[in-house]
C-alpha cells in the first residue's frame, strides 16, 4: 500500500470532504477527525485541521489529508484528480 500526506491551506474542510465524495468515495459517517473515505482501490482521510496565523489579522486554515492506494500509479492518479478539485484560479 502506497500513501502520501498533503497539506491544504485556505480551503474549507467540508469542501475537502466533498471532493472525496465527488471522486466516488464513501465516508464512514463519523463526524469526528480523522474522517475516512474509501473508493474503488483507494482510501483517503482528513487527518487534522488547524488555524495558521501569518499576522494578527491574516489567518488561514490548514488541513492534512492522507491518500492511500495499492500502486504508485493509482496513488498519483488519485492525487492528481483531488488536486484538480482544489485548484483555485485567481484573476
Amino acid at each position: 500500500m502506497k500513501e502520501a500526506v498533503l497539506e491544504f491551506r485556505g480551503i474549507n474542510r467540508r469542501h475537502l470532504e466533498m471532493y472525496f465524495e465527488e471522486l466516488g468515495g464513501v465516508g464512514t459517517g463519523n463526524p469526528c477527525l480523522p474522517k475516512k473515505y474509501t473508493g474503488g482501490n483507494w482510501s483517503g482521510e482528513i487527518l487534522s485541521e488547524k488555524e495558521i496565523a501569518f499576522t494578527s489579522t491574516f489567518k488561514v486554515n490548514s488541513v492534512l489529508v492522507r491518500f492511500r492506494a495499492e500502486t504508485e500509479e493509482e496513488l498519483a492518479a488519485l492525487i492528481k484528480s483531488y488536486r484538480y478539485k482544489t485548484t483555485r484560479v485567481g484573476g
